[in-house]
């Protein structure tokens, strides 16, 4: 009885330290046939370069001898959102799926963009972005045999619409300093194109976004940098989509306040910089403690 009052008090009064972080989530994958371009995975970050998805976070208090649970988010299939990221208590969303042929764009951490259509001109099926993690996809457009997917929106500008036989172009990611230099991350997906010959599928967004293709394959959103897939074409053919890229979980804090250890379930490793410590986890789901 003792012993468990002894022990429960010691557990109250663990000293707490700051640790930053960088939780980015999982890019989407671009929609097929015309499609939208996938959402750059959701970012909440303590350290940023420049602004961008929202609001700066604050630093986790966390102790030593406690386990907090970290999952890194894979990047989504075709047409698929991304997976969330997590760090403790926070939770960055997977980005929003791309829209395929007359489909709406996926809401996620940023948001995918519109499929492309047959018909009907200038479209308003964008994705949506979530508040304070990423932006809003492009919308698509619509004309006979000749349309563009929308971009997919990235953590620090949206999507670009869709146009006549042109897809739209991803929006940016946002840039930050957390891992000791300045890494751009979660940018959107471009858009496909369609029309024989189309004039330009999407460009993906700085951040990882893959661009749409015309005649060949989308491309994927970089590995780790949460950037969104790019959609697919139609040249006469119906080109598919490209799958998103996934997230990254990076932990920085005091050298001096402690050694933290990566579990098992999780790939990652510790590098220094000056008199920080930083933890790059690129996949699983585990725990991290200190000691």
């Amino acid at each position: 009885m003792i012993g468990n009052i002894v022990a429960a008090i010691g557990d109250s009064i663990k000293p707490t330290f700051s640790a930053n972080y960088l939780v980015l989530a999982g890019g989407a994958g671009g929609g097929s046939t015309v499609g939208g371009g996938g959402g750059g995975g959701g970012m909440r970050c303590t350290v940023t370069a420049t602004g961008g998805g929202g609001s700066l976070e604050s630093a986790l208090a966390v102790s030593k001898g406690t386990n907090y649970t970290v999952t890194v988010g894979a990047g989504g299939a075709i047409a698929t959102n991304g997976n969330n990221s997590i760090f403790s208590t926070v939770t960055s969303t997977g980005g929003g799926s791309g829209g395929s042929q007359d489909t709406v764009g996926g809401t996620g951490g940023s948001g995918g963009g519109g499929g492309g259509s047959d018909s009907g001109g200038a479209l308003s099926n964008k994705g949506l972005g979530t508040a304070n993690q990423g932006k809003d996809g492009g919308n698509g457009f619509g004309q006979s045999t000749a349309g563009g997917g929308g971009g997919g929106g990235g953590t620090f500008a949206i999507g670009n619409n869709g146009a006549s036989k042109t897809g739209g172009n991803g929006g940016n990611g946002t840039a930050t300093s957390i891992s000791g230099s300045s890494v751009t991350y979660g940018g959107g997906g471009g858009g496909g194109a369609a029309g024989i010959p189309a004039t330009a599928a999407g460009t993906g967004g700085t951040g990882g976004g893959g661009s749409g293709n015309l005649t060949g394959t989308a491309t994927a959103g970089t590995a780790n940098s949460g950037g969104g897939g790019g959609g697919g074409s139609y040249d006469g053919l119906f080109r598919a989509g490209a799958a998103g890229g996934s997230g990254i979980v990076i932990i920085r804090f005091a050298t001096a306040n402690g050694t933290i250890s990566i579990g098992a379930g999780l790939t990652g490793s510790t590098t220094t910089s000056g008199s920080d410590t930083i933890a790059t986890i690129t996949a699983g789901t585990g725990n991290v403690i200190w000691s």
